[in-house]
């Protein structure tokens, strides 16, 4: 189904899942910089106390990992995230028995994760993840979908997309010729990867609706 920028469409997807009443998972997907984190906090500000945001990036391996095995300038792939883990705690997501799940958070500061630091209660009916790698085909990531009840692929205008991941680098700390030089070798290169997985999906959000 292709969907355009309408937040309130979005929203009203999400409200039909939340009305199903038992838990719900839904997916929210595309390229670096499409929105996802943004698109996710927005439809979680109109469901409130009804959704938790559970993001992706809360499984990056560790700096001291990626240093170990030689992978800290390809950060981002899909091999540089525990992707039997994000997949095992989607599995426990859906099926919480009654128990609060507790999820990593990542964080851009530091480029760490902090284990259990989002909460979900087992009374709450919609988790939204979003990230990447979430319709990939490949290793554990080929099953997350099998977990979802929606996925949504984000398409915005690229050259939008391309600047802010050039901007959130530089507020990161990167020097906007690193900036740019990290999106170009690093950031594309998986956007490439992620394009043909949109098939996957059930809706395609084309443009912005951020």
């Amino acid at each position: 189904m292709d969907c355009d920028d309408d937040l309130s469409e979005l929203v009203r997807r999400a409200e039909t899942l939340v009305e199903r009443g038992a838990r719900r998972l839904l997916g929210i997907t595309g390229a670096p910089g499409a929105g996802k984190g943004t698109v996710a906090a927005d439809v979680l500000d109109a469901l409130g106390s009804r959704a938790v945001v559970v993001p992706m990036d809360g499984f990056h391996l560790a700096e001291a990992e990626l240093h170990r095995l030689g992978r800290r300038d390809c950060k981002g792939a899909p091999d540089t995230f525990d992707s039997a883990g994000y997949l095992a705690l989607l599995r426990r997501l859906r099926h919480p028995e009654g128990e609060v799940v507790y999820a990593p958070e990542f964080h851009r500061d530091i480029e760490e994760s902090f284990a259990g630091a989002i909460a979900v209660p087992p009374d709450v009916p919609l988790v939204i993840t979003e990230g990447n790698y979430l319709l990939l085909d490949s290793g554990p990531w080929a099953r997350v979908r099998e977990v979802l009840d929606e996925t949504w692929f984000l398409l915005p205008d690229d050259a939008a997309r391309v600047q802010r991941l050039v901007d959130r680098h530089v507020r990161h700390g990167k020097t906007p010729e690193d900036a740019r030089a990290w999106v170009a070798r690093s950031d594309e290169r998986n956007a490439t990867l992620i394009a043909p997985t949109r098939t996957h999906a059930t809706v395609l959000v084309h443009g912005d609706p951020i």
